[in-house]
């Protein structure tokens, strides 16, 4: 009987070398853009001195731009909504840094605390708003770039929730 296993004959894997991926420098997957978002939420030293709050519109600051993303830093005041709208052709990645929001959509309500994440693919419609009595900050990651946010009314978004019959 044989006593090697499949790891003594194929060797060390990080040892090939060819057969390793390069690290990325930048997202290029879903997963790697909420890890991006969860780094940046982690490290606060990166967003925390910059965060501001405007009692007369949501604040916001592009934190970070790669290669087709942007990375955006929004603070709200309780009361500050988005509106209900999408974001085009980019899909995204909220994620909530302080306090809670609250996002709406044709299909309902969620309650985001600190540390939730979305992920949204392009045309996702919905309305984030604070209606707590406490300030928040998100984190948001678009992919590509936002260069659009088309605002829809409430009676297109219960339009979109409604199954289609024949």
């Amino acid at each position: 009987m044989n006593s090697d296993n499949d790891l003594q004959i194929a060797g060390d894997i990080l040892e090939v070398t060819h057969l390793l991926q390069a690290p990325r420098e930048h997202p290029v997957t879903v997963a790697e853009f909420v890890g991006l978002a969860r780094a940046i939420a982690a490290d606060r030293a990166q967003w925390e001195h910059l965060v501001q709050y405007d009692a007369t519109s949501r604040w916001y600051h592009r934190l970070r731009t790669g290669p087709g993303y942007e990375v955006w830093l929004l603070s709200w005041v309780p009361g500050q909504g988005s509106g209900l709208h999408d974001h085009g052709r980019s899909s995204g990645v909220l994620t909530v840094l302080e306090g809670a929001l609250t996002e709406r959509t044709g299909r309902g309500t969620r309650a985001l605390g600190a540390g939730a994440q979305r992920v949204f693919a392009p045309g996702y419609a919905h309305e984030v708003v604070n209606d707590t009595l406490e300030p928040a900050v998100s984190l948001h990651v678009y992919y590509p770039g936002l260069t659009e946010m088309p605002m829809h009314t409430a009676a297109a978004a219960a339009c979109e929730a409604r199954p289609v019959t024949a």
